[in-house]
C-alpha cells in the first residue's frame, strides 16, 4: 500500500504542475491573440494547436458578447478548479492509504 500511495502523490504533483503549466499555455495564446502574431511561428502554432480545442467547445456555449472573447478566462477558471479540487482528491487518497 505505501508504493501506491507514493505513486498516487506523484500523479498528483504531476497534475499539479501540468495545470500550471497549461494555465500559462492558455495565457499566452491570450496574448498573441491581441498582437498580430506570425501564424507560422511554432509557438503561436503549439498555444493555438493546445488551446484550440477546449477554448473553441467554451466559445460554442457562450453568447456572442460584442468581440471580447471570454474564453481563455473561463478555461482558467475551469484550470483552476481542477487544481483546487482534483489535486487535494488525489493527495488525500493517497496519504489515506497509508
Amino acid at each position: 500500500m505505501f508504493m501506491l500511495s507514493n505513486f498516487l502523490l506523484a500523479i498528483a504533483k504531476l497534475l499539479n504542475f501540468v495545470l500550471s503549466a497549461y494555465i500559462w499555455i492558455v495565457i499566452g495564446r491570450a496574448v498573441i491573440s491581441w498582437v498580430s502574431a506570425d501564424p507560422y511561428n511554432p509557438i503561436v502554432r503549439f498555444l493555438v494547436q493546445a488551446t484550440e480545442p477546449l477554448l473553441a467547445r467554451i466559445r460554442r456555449m457562450l453568447p456572442i458578447m460584442g468581440g471580447l472573447d471570454l474564453s481563455p478566462m473561463i478555461l482558467i477558471l475551469a484550470v483552476i478548479f481542477l487544481q483546487s479540487f482534483l489535486v487535494p482528491t488525489l493527495q488525500q487518497f493517497a496519504l489515506s492509504l497509508r
